[in-house]
C-alpha cells in the first residue's frame, strides 16, 4: 500500500464531501474546532488523521465515518 497515495485519496474525499455541503475549509474547521491549516493539510494528504479526528470530520460534515472512508 502506498501510504501517501491513500492519504491523498482521503483528503480528496474530505474535500469532495465538504464542497458538496457548501462548506469552506474555514467552515469545516469551525465545525470541528480545528484550525484552518489542519483542514488544508488533511485535504492535501499531508497528514494522517487520528480516528478521533475522523469522527469529528464525519460529524462536522454530517456523514458517517464509513461514508467518509468510501474512497475509490
Amino acid at each position: 500500500m502506498d501510504r501517501e497515495k491513500e492519504l491523498q485519496k482521503l483528503g480528496e474525499r474530505i474535500k469532495e464531501l465538504r464542497k458538496s455541503k457548501g462548506m469552506t475549509q474555514l467552515d469545516l474547521a469551525a465545525a470541528i474546532n480545528q484550525d484552518y491549516t489542519s483542514i488544508t493539510r488533511l485535504e492535501a494528504g499531508r497528514t494522517n488523521p487520528t480516528y478521533v479526528t475522523l469522527l469529528k470530520i464525519a460529524e462536522g460534515l454530517e456523514v458517517s465515518v464509513s461514508d467518509l472512508l468510501k474512497i475509490e
